[in-house]
C-alpha cells in the first residue's frame, strides 16, 4: 500500500516545500525582520487579547514564509545558503524567534507555536481561523514522511487536539483552497485515530467518520485531486 500511497500523494497533497518563493535577499531579509519586530512588539505590549492574537498569527506566518525559503535551499543544497540568508538567521536568533532545523524532519518546520498562543489570547477573535488553519496545516505536514496513516511521534493527544481544530473549522466559513485543504487533513486525522484506536467500538466510530467524511469531499471536490489519495487511503476502513 506504501508505494500506491506515496504515489497518489506527490499528486494530491498540497505540501509546503511546493510553495514558490524568491530567494532571501538583503532587502528581503530587512523586510522580515522589521515586520517581526512590529508584530513583536504589539505581541508583547498591553494591547487588547483580540489585537495581540493577530499579530501572533502574524508573526508565524512571517516566519513559515521564511521556513519555507530555507527549506528550499535545504532542498537544492543541503543547507542553507547566502549571506543574507545567513544574516537572518542570526538577526531572528538575536530576537528570540530563532528557526531551527528539526533532526527528526532533517528541515524546519512550522512554527505553529504562535498559532496556538493566538488561539489562547482570543479563541473565538477575528484572528482564530486563520489560526487554526495554520496550526491543523502546520502540525499535519510536519507529522509524517511518506504515508500520511503513519504519522512519526504524534501523541493521541496531538490527534485529538487536531481532530478538535479541523471541527471546530467547520462550524464557520473557511476561505477556498483552505476550506478543501481543512477537510481533506480531519479526514484524515479520523482515519488515525480509527488506525490508533485501542478498543473496536472507538475504531468503528472513527472509521464511520472517516467514511462519511470522505464522502461529503467527495461530493464537495468530486474533481479535486485529493480524491484519489482519500480513496486510497480510505481502504484502511473499508469492511
Amino acid at each position: 500500500m506504501q508505494a500506491c500511497v506515496c504515489a497518489v500523494l506527490c499528486a494530491a497533497l498540497a505540501w509546503p516545500c511546493a510553495f514558490a518563493h524568491d530567494l532571501i535577499t538583503a532587502q528581503s531579509a530587512e523586510q522580515f525582520l522589521e515586520q517581526i519586530q512590529r508584530e513583536q512588539r504589539v505581541l508583547d505590549s498591553n494591547a487588547a487579547a483580540p489585537e495581540r492574537a493577530k499579530s501572533s498569527v502574524v508573526l508565524g506566518r512571517l516566519l513559515d514564509e521564511i521556513k519555507e525559503l530555507l527549506n528550499r535551499d535545504i532542498a537544492s543544497h543541503g543547507q542553507p545558503q547566502g549571506l543574507a540568508t545567513l544574516y537572518l538567521l542570526q538577526a531572528l536568533r538575536e530576537r528570540g524567534v530563532a528557526l531551527e532545523v528539526s533532526t527528526r524532519l532533517r528541515r524546519y518546520p512550522a512554527n505553529v507555536a504562535y498559532y496556538r498562543t493566538a488561539l489562547q489570547l482570543d479563541a473565538n477573535g477575528p484572528a482564530a481561523t486563520e489560526a487554526r488553519v495554520r496550526l491543523l496545516q502546520g502540525h499535519f505536514y510536519d507529522s509524517f514522511d511518506q504515508d500520511p496513516l503513519k504519522p512519526r511521534h504524534q501523541t493521541g493527544v496531538q490527534l485529538e487536539e487536531q481532530i478538535r481544530h479541523g471541527e471546530a473549522l467547520l462550524r464557520h466559513p473557511v476561505p477556498e483552497p483552505d476550506g478543501e485543504e481543512v477537510r481533506f487533513i480531519l479526514a484524515v486525522h479520523y482515519l488515525q485515530a480509527a488506525a490508533a484506536a485501542a478498543d473496536s467500538g472507538t475504531r468503528s466510530a472513527y472509521a464511520a467518520r472517516a467514511r462519511e467524511s470522505i464522502a461529503r469531499f467527495k461530493a464537495r471536490y468530486p474533481d479535486s485531486l485529493r480524491v484519489a489519495a482519500l480513496d486510497v487511503l480510505g481502504e484502511n476502513v473499508r469492511r
